[in-house]
């Protein structure tokens, strides 16, 4: 393996150690919290050059979809992603295992099987020690394992903030891809993960998260959404992605603008883990989530009396958060029931894709 593409060796034991400052400590932001707002993002985007798409491109950056997947024969897709954000927890072992799993999500979201991954490395080696940064790879190499896949390179910088992520490739039937962009009017919406992962990531920071809520935490964002493949491989599952940075809202929206329909959220069915809504009322929430709704909130239509603590949660960013998958009401059944099978109790029925009523994409009820 070339200097180009070696992940990040160790020290000897003899150098000296480093002090070791907490992980949230040297960032700005944590998680996918740490996105460009997407008005900011979009506005980038416009600037860019428009290039020439192959044929065999079958999903690229047209409808901000999870993965670019290709067609490489009539069998096989190749769908290739890639996620890397700052801490979003001390431990730097599960900050490394938060890290991949939420990389690897992409391809399940397309319907794919993961089959290898890059490292992306940037840490303050001036800051962090041999071991921490150790720790952190050792995190995420643990998570590929659990997915069956290999570690087969990556790249290293020095940086000033610290930084984790992965390229993850996988494969799957071309007939099989499950875009964000294909719901149909009709559809039921299935939420595979409990929502409150960034009000969680804020209690951190701000030292009221106990013990049990960091368990919770770490609950479901170190659970792979291995559903994935199954799920795209029922005739009445239309459309996939997964819900992180941009938030239950924002991700439910770019469904919906991609389908040109509405989505209609039931939001009292919607899953919270467990103190969610005690502590964003205790201002437990992130800057992302202004953010967020700035960017979208002209979108999306309240119903009366809805509270700022509920906008903050329908906009709070999810790292690692779960599969939002759009369904006809006949697979239903069979999508809980791969949800379940796949260890995911939280699976919950939210609502359903209607015709566009011509102002909004968003409507919560």
């Amino acid at each position: 393996m070339s200097s180009e593409n070696a992940l990040f060796t160790p020290a000897p034991a003899a150098a000296p150690a480093r002090p070791k400052p907490r992980l949230t400590s040297l960032s700005h932001g944590g998680g996918c919290g740490c996105k460009i707002a997407p008005g900011v993002l979009s506005g980038i985007l416009k600037g860019t050059t428009a290039m020439p798409m192959p044929k065999e491109l079958l999903v690229g950056i047209e409808t901000a979809d999870d993965a670019a997947v290709y067609q490489l024969n009539d069998e096989q897709a190749l769908i290739a992603t890639t996620d890397f954000f700052m801490p979003i927890v001390d431990d730097p072992y599960d900050f490394g295992r938060i890290a991949a799993t939420n990389a690897i999500s992409d391809v399940y979201a397309m319907g794919g099987t993961p089959i290898m991954a890059l490292a992306l490395v940037g840490m303050p080696i001036s800051v962090l020690s041999a071991e921490t940064i150790g720790k952190i790879l050792d995190g995420g190499a643990s998570v590929c394992r659990a997915a069956n896949i290999p570690i087969a390179g990556g790249h290293t910088i020095d940086s000033v903030e610290p930084i984790y992520g992965l390229v993850a490739m996988g494969l799957m039937h071309p007939d099989r891809v499950k875009r964000n962009a294909s719901a149909r009017v009709g559809d039921r919406l299935i939420l595979g993960k409990p929502l409150g992962v960034g009000v969680l990531s804020a209690a951190l920071k701000k030292d009221k998260l106990d013990a049990a809520g960091y368990a919770e935490m770490m609950r479901v964002t170190t659970q792979l959404n291995t559903p994935g493949p199954a799920l795209a491989a029922l005739d009445g599952v239309h459309a996939m992605t997964d819900v992180t940075g941009f938030a239950l809202a924002g991700h439910a929206l770019e469904m919906a603008r991609g389908a040109a329909c509405t989505a209609q959220l039931d939001w009292q069915n919607v899953p919270f883990l467990t103190g969610v809504r005690e502590l964003a009322q205790q201002g437990c929430v992130t800057g992302a989530s202004g953010r967020n709704w700035a960017a979208y909130g002209h979108e999306v239509s309240l119903p009366a009396g809805f509270s700022a603590v509920e906008q903050a949660l329908l906009t709070d960013p999810q790292t690692s958060g779960g599969l939002l998958v759009s369904c006809a009401p006949s697979a239903v059944d069979k999508v809980m029931a791969i949800f379940k099978e796949h260890g995911f109790a939280d699976a919950a029925d939210i609502g359903e894709m209607a015709a566009f009523n011509g102002s909004t994409s968003l409507a919560l009820r």
